[in-house]
């Protein structure tokens, strides 16, 4: 099994504020498994900016640009 950088509880505790009522195991382990995924995107996509940028220094507006595309809005 690979090491996570997230909790799982702090994964329960997410579906638990989106309104689940019980969380399975199993459901908890993929959001966990999504979220890495898209966080470790984010952050390549916001190295590459800063990068770009002729910065070392990665600013918040290098992930905001960065977590536009799995943006919503």
């Amino acid at each position: 099994m690979t090491t996570s950088e997230f909790g799982l509880s702090a994964i329960y505790r997410i579906l638990k504020k989106a309104g689940a009522d019980r969380v399975s195991d199993e459901s908890a382990n993929e959001l966990r498994r999504i979220l890495e995924e898209v966080g470790t995107s984010i952050a390549k996509s916001a190295v590459e900016m800063s990068t770009h940028a002729g910065r070392k220094t990665i600013k918040a507006e290098d992930v905001r640009l960065a977590a536009r595309q799995f943006s919503k809005f």
